[in-house]
């Protein structure tokens, strides 16, 4: 019996791999369709991408018919080159070159000769197709943009590479995909599913019909439309009001992590990325090195947050239970921490919880970090513990949203000064300004969004994220789970009371809007860079972080405005406007929006721009979008702004 196993299995086996065989070469055809099948022509059928609608449902982004030249190479038979080119408006040299990368590609199989045609273009290269055999049209969707704005917002379509191709196999030469933005991040969902016929061909290489009745061939699935939680209307406003500026805002629904807008300046009508021109439009917005319109600063800028991070230093502190409210320290306009180390402040007198707030005392922060600090016997373990807290909020980590660009910033632990002070001690004097958001600590502008929402909340956000809904389908559950902070619910009070100061006591006061409680921070920061390897001081960044209205709050916001000198002078008047525009629907606050609207900082930018730096620049190839140092004295309190501007007060 046992003799008879062996060569039994061996048996079944060659039955069952001669079974198999037979199946695949006679029975199953399929795999021929996989090869460069002469006797098969496969076309494709492309669906419609899925649509795009703000959160109250305006179309931003639709489709309209694009066509393009496709080519076959060994199919190409002698034809006039000359009229083909001038037909097309190339030249012979662009010809022969996208011949050749075509055959590259496969001498078989048909790829993009060129791409894009407009309707007078197709109708007239139509007329003569017959005379050009190896081409033939194929009709594709572009995007249509309703609006001029969201760039930033929506990305754009564009060719894949061969790099894409390998990596998926879906891709074929010529296909389009979505890059940046919600194009990119929801490229699987917008695309579709692309339909295949399969063509037979007779000996003279004449279309006789779908090969197998059909039985192989697919149909195109549209894409599904989606639904963004951006606000057409706040997105638009939010544009324009940062015109002639750089900087970014970003607007956050504090109850959802529903990202209301993101503006990043300068912008650029998403149309140009579409047809023939976006090539050359996207080398010129591209090679802006200067102002930088590709470059989306609400994801990627990582800054010293400055005073709005005096927040966190408070909420640490009080959870830490180092200081309650009417913990005091008196500032003699500044703070000595060391010998022969001052930190400036433009306040003056006792500051406690709440009046360090409005009055943005850098004496009150900073004894209060170091007493958090020194809470434990090492400083590293305090660190360690504070940057714990940071965390909590969602700093020093990517954020988890729904959009393929970005930054995490940094939140510096105890390893990261025993790097930087090898061999010798440090303390909590040492690393005192992180109190007032100098220091180590980097944010970028949507984690400054996300820190206010979180306060807002008294303690908890969710992920932030710019999808709304999905035609048919449900959003990641990750963007419906609450992350809670470790600072307990009842210290954001008198926080938040302080917050609401700013703008009633302090150094935002005038630039309030009636019938909304709004609670804020203002920032100042300090800007460098290096020519010809020298430290170079530029004008102070201006920046601002706010939350309305007081009770059941709506909107979270963070505003960063390039080189606008202090926070109420640019950033506080923005933020203020869009809080309104986007709850009250409308604005009365005219006097700050004629300002805005008008208001220009290009000349600003031109200073630096002078010849002798322009030529430095160019040798160099600095970037005078740096990483920031925050400022040590705060911003001066302004009083109510006249039609120009406001002027501060000491």
């Amino acid at each position: 019996m046992r003799k008879a196993l062996f060569p039994t299995i061996i048996i079944i086996g060659a039955l069952l791999l001669i079974a198999r065989i037979f199946y695949l070469q006679i029975i199953d055809d399929s795999f021929k369709l996989k090869s460069d099948n002469n006797a098969i022509k496969i076309k494709y059928d492309y669906p419609e991408r899925g649509y795009i609608y703000d959160r109250n449902g305006k179309l931003l982004v639709a489709n309209q018919p694009s066509y393009d030249i496709m080519v076959i190479p060994r199919d190409v038979k002698k034809i006039d080159t000359a009229e083909f080119c001038d037909l097309l408006q190339i030249t012979k040299e662009d010809f022969i070159k996208k011949i050749e990368k075509a055959k590259v590609y496969s001498p078989r199989l048909p790829s993009v000769f060129l791409a894009q045609l407009n309707k007078l273009e197709y109708a007239a290269f139509q007329e003569k197709q017959r005379k050009f055999e190896g081409f033939y049209i194929q009709k594709r969707s572009l995007r249509d943009y309703q609006v001029n704005y969201g760039a930033n917002v929506f990305g754009f379509i564009t060719q894949v590479n061969e790099n894409i191709i390998n990596k998926n196999k879906y891709y074929k030469s010529g296909d389009l995909i979505g890059k940046q933005g919600v194009e990119e991040s929801y490229e699987e969902i917008l695309r579709g599913v692309k339909g295949v016929k399969h063509i037979q061909k007779d000996k003279y290489n004449r279309d006789i019909g779908s090969y197998k009745d059909g039985r192989y061939d697919t149909i195109a699935v549209q894409g599904k439309d989606i639904h963004l939680s951006i606000d057409g209307d706040l997105q638009k406003y939010g544009e324009e009001l940062m015109i002639n500026k750089r900087g970014g805002i970003v607007a956050i629904e504090p109850k959802t992590g529903e990202i209301l807008a993101l503006v990043s300046a300068p912008s650029f009508d998403p149309a140009l990325l579409v047809g023939r021109k976006r090539s050359k439009n996207y080398t010129a917005l591209y090679n802006d090195s200067i102002a930088k319109p590709l470059y989306d600063r609400g994801l990627l800028a990582e800054y010293p947050p400055g005073s709005p991070f005096k927040i966190l230093t408070g909420l640490i502190a009080l959870q830490e239970g180092v200081i309650d409210t009417e913990t005091g320290f008196v500032c003699h306009h500044g703070f000595s921490y060391a010998r022969g180390r001052f930190m400036k402040c433009h306040d003056s007198g006792v500051s406690k919880l709440h009046n360090g707030y409005y009055n943005s005392c850098n004496t009150y922060f900073a004894s209060v970090y170091m007493k958090t600090i020194n809470k434990y016997l090492k400083p590293s373990d305090g660190v360690d513990i504070w940057s714990k807290h940071l965390k909590s909020f969602g700093l020093g980590e990517f954020m988890g949203y729904d959009l393929p660009t970005g930054r995490k910033g940094k939140v510096p632990t105890s390893k990261t000064y025993k790097k930087m002070y090898p061999g010798w001690g440090w303390d909590s004097k040492t690393i005192v300004s992180n109190s007032i958001g100098q220091g180590e600590v980097l944010m970028t502008p949507i984690q400054l969004a996300n820190m206010m929402a979180a306060v807002a909340n008294k303690g908890y956000y969710y992920t932030p994220h710019i999808i709304k809904s999905i035609k048919n389908d449900v959003i990641d559950k990750k963007f419906r789970t609450k992350h809670v902070t470790t600072i307990d619910r009842k210290h954001f009070e008198p926080v938040i009371n302080g917050l609401y100061d700013v703008y009633n006591l302090g150094t935002a006061r005038g630039l309030g809007v009636e019938g909304i409680e709004i609670c804020g921070k203002t920032g100042t920061a300090e800007n460098f860079t290096k020519i010809n390897g020298k430290r170079v001081k530029l004008q102070d960044h201006s920046i601002f972080v706010a939350f309305a209205p007081r009770e059941n709050p709506k909107i979270a916001i963070a505003v960063f405005v390039e080189n606008g000198y202090w926070g109420a002078r640019w950033a506080g008047p923005i933020t203020s406007l869009m809080i309104e525009k986007y709850i009250k629907r409308k604005i009365t606050r005219k006097d700050l929006e004629k300002r805005m609207l008008e208001g220009s900082l290009i000349p600003e930018y031109n200073k630096y721009l002078a010849k002798p730096v322009v030529d430095t620049l160019l040798k160099t190839k600095v970037d005078i979008l740096p990483k920031s140092e925050m400022k040590q004295e705060e911003e001066p309190k302004v009083t109510e702004p006249k039609p120009t501007e406001p002027k501060p007060t000491e």
